[in-house]
């Protein structure tokens, strides 16, 4: 194996790692040149959605579901949407018979659902499975069998033509067992697909389609499952591209694929062999499974949905969802899990949180335009794929302040949370406190530690200067304002009189009288539901500081401010 020189300005060389033990998929299958429109193809309708949480996934569980915790995942998922669950392995266990008989006994499974049962190429294990599923109005049976030369070789210890045998016995079997009176259907799954002879693939699906007399009415599902990932997810494309071109009365044909994620690609497999031709899809929700896990069908359902496709399966609470997931298969899901983990929606970077806050304001003024709820109108949030509403978020943890924060994200959680809506100039000073207050805890600030910091900061309850008593007044002819109040520096106190054009300035004319110039470079005022808050940046002998007042009355809210803003900037 020879390897390409690297550029002049790759710096990197070979490493000690053993990478020559291991052969490119190339060398381990053939993949045949038959042409190529995936690429080109759009996705404009789900495929099937067939969860096998409770049989691919709960074989990988360290601690099996029993049949409560089996109960409440069926009920789950039929509550979501889907319509053909792989319900067990009722030869593998008895907890899996048994969960099996209780969906066949009770009144469990709904009318539109179909369930799914999988069993080896085995005659006893067959008979099993069909006892299982005795009494369902509805079925599909599920064979499989490794085919890949190396299973083949190193696993079963037979030839093509033995497995061959070995299946056909086993489909002939499943034909006389299955209950004419109940709408049984069967599948068929060449384990290691994707490291298997295309022409043999051809030949066992081909001739399971024949034996089973597969009609349009009565299709056989042929699964093409990427069981170990050997390769990047086009060739996967590619081999499903072919089966799909060249597999025979493919109109009695559910073309299905079951991705793996050992590549960590079994998304963008999936994805790009529904582009190919696949209309069903196995995985898990969450990505549980052997090994790195089967394809996780809440991000592809969810990427669907984020192009503007239904994806037909309801995820408006996405938490409910994966909570009881977590629940019954005792595994956390990750909080940087996409579009369900915890942090999934959450901005700490103070770029990233300036562009979603700013994008939330412009998507309800839109919304006003158009003249519809903001949960209907189109969305266009900077790094936000969907609205964290659409899966049962609220904005709560969209943006989430610590020492790489910016002015952005501590203004949007002052303004959600509290209704103080700091003005544009006094954000860089608020945020350089915030900065060195994480910076010295070296944690996340929560919202209402945030809006204390303010306060904390910003609104000067006790200062070098107190005003006692104060009232406004018309001034002369009423064209102006007067100031009358008691200012009260230390142990003295004084009373003081200015006139203005408005209260803030008249009030700044009386601390003026009482030594105390005061040059005001910017005001705001805000009025809330709970009351006004106030802003007032002000120059003071010299030093610059911003002051903020709340109150119940907009007039001492202006007030306050301007007295915190003088305080601060007298000590």
């Amino acid at each position: 194996m020879t390897t390409t020189p690297a550029p002049a300005w790759n710096p990197q060389r070979p490493g000690p790692m053993p990478f020559h033990r291991y052969r490119p998929f190339q060398d381990r299958v053939h993949v045949p040149a038959a042409g190529r429109d995936w690429p080109a193809a759009r996705v404009e309708r789900a495929p099937l959605w067939v969860p096998v949480d409770l049989r691919d996934g709960n074989q990988a569980l360290a601690e099996p579901m029993d049949t409560p915790r089996k109960r409440r995942f069926f009920d789950l998922l039929t509550g979501m949407g889907f319509k053909e669950i792989e319900v067990g392995y009722p030869s593998a266990s008895r907890a899996d018979f048994d969960f099996v008989r209780h969906l066949a006994t009770g009144d469990a499974v709904p009318d539109d659902v179909t369930p799914v049962v999988f069993t080896p190429a085995r005659r006893d294990l067959i008979d099993r499975t069909f006892e299982a599923i005795e009494g369902m109005p509805r079925a599909v049976v599920h064979l499989y069998i490794a085919t890949s030369p190396v299973w083949r070789d190193v696993v079963l210890g037979r030839d093509r033509a033995e497995v061959w045998r070995t299946v056909r016995e086993a489909a002939e079997h499943m034909a006389r067992r299955a209950d004419k009176a109940s709408y049984v259907r069967f599948q068929f799954s060449p384990e290691t697909f994707n490291l298997t002879e295309p022409d043999f693939v051809l030949e066992l699906c081909d001739g399971l389609t024949e034996l089973w007399d597969a009609s349009p009415d009565r299709p056989v599902t042929h699964n093409l499952p990427a069981t170990v990932e050997i390769a990047t997810p086009n060739v996967y494309a590619d081999q499903i591209e072919y089966a799909h071109r060249q597999l025979a009365r493919r109109d009695s044909v559910i073309l299905s694929v079951h991705p793996h994620n050992d590549r960590g690609t079994g998304v963008a497999c999936a994805e790009l062999a529904v582009l190919a031709g696949a209309q069903r899809v196995e995985g898990c929700l969450f990505g549980n499974g052997e090994r790195t896990g089967n394809v996780d069908l809440v991000t592809l359902a969810l990427n669907l949905y984020a192009q503007g496709v239904d994806p037909m399966i309801d995820f408006r609470d996405v938490d409910t969802v994966r909570e009881t997931v977590e629940h019954c298969n005792r595994l956390p899901v990750h909080p940087r899990h996409p579009y369900a983990g915890d942090l999934v929606h959450t901005a700490f970077s103070g770029t990233h949180q300036d562009a979603i806050s700013k994008g939330l304001a412009r998507h309800a003024e839109r919304a006003r335009e158009l003249g519809v709820p903001e949960s209907q109108a189109p969305w266009s949030v900077p790094y936000l794929p969907i609205d964290p509403a659409d899966v049962g978020r609220s904005y709560e943890a969209v943006i989430r302040v610590n020492s790489q924060s910016g002015k952005g994200g501590m203004a949007y959680l002052l303004r959600a949370h509290h209704g103080v809506d700091l003005p544009a100039r006094m954000r860089p000073d608020f945020s350089r406190t915030v900065q060195e207050a994480t910076d010295d805890s070296g944690r996340e600030m929560a919202a209402k530690e945030l809006y204390e910091l303010f306060r904390s900061t910003y609104v000067v309850e006790d200062g070098e200067m107190a005003l006692d008593a104060w009232s406004v007044h018309p001034d002369g002819d009423g064209a102006g304002t007067r100031f009358v109040c008691t200012l009260r520096t230390g142990e003295r106190a004084g009373d003081y009189e200015g006139t203005g054009s408005g209260p803030v300035s008249a009030f700044v004319d009386a601390l003026a009288g009482a030594g105390v110039d005061v040059e005001v470079l910017d005001f705001r005022e805000q009025a809330g539901d709970d009351g006004a808050n106030a802003f007032a940046e002000c120059r003071v002998r010299g030093t610059t500081c911003w002051g903020a007042g709340q109150d119940s009355s907009a007039l001492a809210a202006s007030v306050r401010a301007v007295l915190s803003a003088v305080n601060r900037a007298l000590r």
